[in-house]
């Protein structure tokens, strides 16, 4: 990407990504990691409802659709919402290394507006690892996978523990998350936190 900071560039000893072996399978529906979150969850009422699928490699695809609750200007999509769906896209990617990560930083362009009712299209990859850190990038297409750039960004997440969720998060939620009778929602709540 052009203008990339020099915190986004992998430094020379960094890795090629490896896609772990119990990582979804290609074409795979990631599903929403916690049901209250703004990005993927089903039950955030003006969340974006974001769609990831595994891809090959250590990559995803993704979608979501522009709701008028989603508007900055006047039927067009607010730039902290597209910057959303992509930190949304480029965090999923980490369930394709089963890494428990946090967004360190992530650089966003906006190319051109996105009207209300387009479905914003979605492409993330890892493209470098060095230790905790993971590098991605992810570009937000209009009008199908092919269609113009709208958005993109490079992204660096942080591998972290799962003690950082419980240590920072509201008690509120962080006990209703952990009480869960279902020990899979429970732990992927705590899976991936983009």
């Amino acid at each position: 990407m052009r203008g990339t900071s020099a915190a986004l560039q992998p430094p020379a000893d960094a890795v090629k990504p490896v896609r772990h072996p119990d990582a979804p399978a290609p074409g795979e529906l990631l599903g929403a990691h916690y049901a209250e979150c703004f990005g993927c969850g089903g039950e955030q009422a003006h969340g974006l409802h974001l769609a990831a699928r595994a891809g090959d490699g250590v990559s995803i695809t993704a979608e979501f659709t522009v709701q008028p609750a989603h508007q900055g200007a006047p039927g067009l999509a607010h730039g902290g919402v597209l910057a959303t769906a992509l930190d949304e896209t480029l965090g999923s990617l980490n369930w394709l290394l089963r890494t428990i990560a946090v967004t360190g930083r992530l650089e966003t362009d906006f190319v051109r507006p996105v009207p209300v009712g387009t479905v914003l299209h979605l492409q993330a990859e890892v493209t470098a690892v060095a230790g905790r850190k993971i590098y991605s990038r992810a570009t937000g297409r209009i009008g199908g996978p092919e269609g113009p750039v709208a958005v993109r960004a490079d992204a660096l997440f942080i591998e972290v523990k799962v003690d950082h969720f419980i240590d920072n998060g509201r008690p509120e939620e962080i006990q209703a998350a952990m009480s869960d009778p279902d020990q899979v929602r429970r732990a992927r709540a705590f899976e991936v936190n983009p």
